[in-house]
């Protein structure tokens, strides 16, 4: 289960990167960047879960931190389909650039500066059978979710 959870990191890690970005030529905006770091962050949580096999007391530890993770991001997509979903003429600021406010605001005001403005995240930059990115990011979340709630709940033995 943790090989499948990895698995799924990469290969979502890899559409990103090597489709989205490198073939097709589209940039990520910050919350789709945001995205990105809670992906590796599960990836790694069950790399590490991989790694360590623990009993069962540990393995529902290791996927209770790959849940928390997955809320986060489903949180993150929840509001970037939001954005999404604005009138034009509502749609808020775009925010300053991503290197430019982790050079100078400490993270927790760039994180808010994010969640506050980045009117850059309401345009739909591709769409694959009717689901935007975050909306498909949101189904990769919710699949981490799953995953992890099946170790959270799953007997030994």
């Amino acid at each position: 289960m943790n090989a499948l959870g990895v698995s799924g990191a990469i290969v979502a890690m890899s559409f990103a990167y090597f489709y989205l970005q490198k073939h097709l030529g589209l940039e990520a905006c910050p919350l789709c960047l945001i995205d990105r770091g809670i992906v590796i962050s599960i990836g790694t949580v069950f790399l590490l879960a991989f790694l360590h096999n623990p009993a069962q007391l540990g393995q529902r530890i290791y996927s209770s931190v790959a849940l928390l993770f997955s809320g986060f991001g489903i949180a993150v997509c929840w509001r970037h389909l939001w954005l999404q979903g604005l009138p034009k003429d509502q749609v808020p600021e775009c925010s300053p650039g991503l290197e430019y406010m982790l050079e100078t605001f400490p993270i927790g005001e760039t994180i808010r500066t994010i969640f506050n403005s980045a009117g850059e995240c309401a345009e739909i930059q591709w769409s694959f059978l009717g689901l935007s990115i975050p909306a498909q990011t949101m189904l990769v979340f919710i699949g981490f979710a799953l995953l992890s709630l099946i170790q959270i709940l799953r007997k030994n033995g």
